[in-house]
């Protein structure tokens, strides 16, 4: 096979972490993955193999134990606690580890919203944050109907909303404002949220976000609890989250101080999420302990100074469930392309991780049943869409001999591929097993053509 570059930093020669062309490295894999005796890989005490060959591919596993580890780990990490943010990957099983392992959950549609209501025979809405920057009166009044615990407002049209829902019924949500701080993240435009120019919130730099707290404060449709914030995702420099509450922090001080508009009401200031995880071997992220340690020690420091009371909340998402799970799957056609590179082409692919298209995400693999063996070969991994842009893969490392029919994996897939997946070329979307004590359990089935037919209106 033609042998190239595993990233850009591979080429140039400059890769700090793991040798892309040994065994998968077990820090990106989820906690309880295992080598066994014969090579194979076992995560939750289950053999990839086996679950391949029981469920099907592609397929979703993720570790419970690690699902449960990372919750455990961002409730202890911050004083006033964490929500899972549930854009990352969310279904009903989802919801039900998160709550049961001390997180909120914040949400970003009104589906989101139901999924988690629907998840639970008991309310939760108390333990739920909505988000997003165009809710609609529907989601509003769902939300509101439903008691969440808090809104983060985004908007003044949303500001007029609630008002005019007020009207009608009385109620009076608990709300907190979205500032953007003008504080701009190392990340991909598209997942940078916290400059000026952004769709989400209101902005510091622009004395917008001053007249959203004096106007929220004087409303009396409404409940003003606190800040919300967050630069952006996948972001490895936990100090430029840190500079994000420098800026916030004078921002609310005269503000929510004795003599401001909305003196006393700062109860909560939410950082949000956006923590990095390393996806490759070249990559190094900062853990949620870390993370936390840091934004905490800033924000007591920044309280003491400025005489603010509010405890500081955190929303991870991405720092829970990526590495929790790997993607399996069945290579087929494999195409050399002579002095080029050898292409590989597997059953899933945009549909079910559309970042490398979106983003120009990177990732690794290996092979399940020769996990254990060191992987000299590169090829480009691909999906089987209709699209030159479907590439799994770059440069995927792999032990010589890749065959059609091989079971192939790649690791730190569980946030954002299934959440964003799709059914382009009517692909149906894989199956989610969780694995833990040596079962496996189906939490997700795999999307049939019968079901997209079934949205067909004859």
């Amino acid at each position: 096979m033609t042998t190239e570059p595993h990233s850009a930093a591979a080429a140039e020669g400059e890769v700090p972490g793991d040798d892309p062309s040994g065994p998968i490295p077990l820090r990106l894999l989820p906690d309880t993955a295992r080598v066994s005796g014969q090579g194979h890989l076992h995560i939750g005490g289950c053999d990839l193999v086996d679950l391949a060959a029981e469920f099907g591919t592609p397929l979703f596993v993720y570790d419970e134990a690690h699902l449960r580890a990372r919750c455990r780990e961002a409730v202890g990490a911050f004083d006033g606690g964490a929500a899972y943010a549930a854009k990352a990957f969310l279904c009903a099983a989802m919801a039900r580890l998160a709550i049961s392992e001390g997180m909120d959950i914040d949400v970003a549609s009104g589906g989101e919203l139901q999924t988690v209501l629907r998840a639970f025979d008991d309310d939760v809405a108390q333990r739920v944050v909505l988000h997003g920057n165009n809710k609609s009166v529907a989601e509003l009044a769902m939300a509101r109907e439903a008691g969440v615990g808090r809104i983060v407002v985004d908007s003044f049209a949303e500001l007029d909303r609630l008002d005019e829902l007020h009207r009608a019924d009385g109620a009076v949500p608990r709300v907190l404002l979205r500032v953007t701080p003008g504080v701009r993240a190392e990340t991909h435009e598209y997942i940078s949220t916290g400059q000026a120019d952004s769709k989400f919130g209101f902005g510091i730099g622009q004395g917008v976000a001053i007249a959203a707290v004096e106007r929220a404060a004087a409303m009396s449709s409404i409940e003003l609890v606190g800040i919300h914030c967050h630069i952006g995702s996948q972001v490895f420099r936990v100090e430029s989250l840190a500079r994000a509450l420098d800026v916030v922090a004078e921002f609310a001080a005269p503000l929510f101080g004795e003599a401001g508009p909305a003196a006393g009401r700062l109860e909560e200031l939410s950082i949000g999420g956006g923590l990095g995880v390393a996806y490759v071997e070249s990559e190094q992220a900062p853990t949620i302990t870390e993370w936390g340690d840091v934004l905490s020690s800033r924000w007591a420091a920044l309280a003491r100074q400025h005489g603010l009371g509010a405890r500081l909340v955190a929303e991870p998402g991405r720092a829970i469930a990526a590495a929790a799970a790997v993607t399996l799957y069945t290579a087929g056609s494999i195409k050399e392309v002579p002095g080029v590179r050898t292409y590989v082409a597997v059953d899933g692919g945009y549909g079910d991780n559309p970042r490398p298209m979106l983003y120009g995400s990177d990732y690794t693999a290996f092979m399940p049943a020769r996990a254990g063996e060191p992987r000299p070969d590169r090829v480009r991994l691909v999906g089987k869409h209709c699209e030159s842009g479907d590439v799994i893969v770059r440069s995927a490392p792999m032990p010589a001999g890749l065959a059609p029919g091989d079971l192939v994996a790649t690791p730190v897939t569980g946030a954002y591929g299934y959440s964003m997946g799709a059914p382009y070329n009517r692909i149906g979307r894989p199956a989610v097993v969780f694995v833990g004590g040596g079962d496996a359990r189906l939490v997700i089935r795999r999307e049939s053509v019968d079901d997209m037919l079934a949205l067909d209106v004859r």
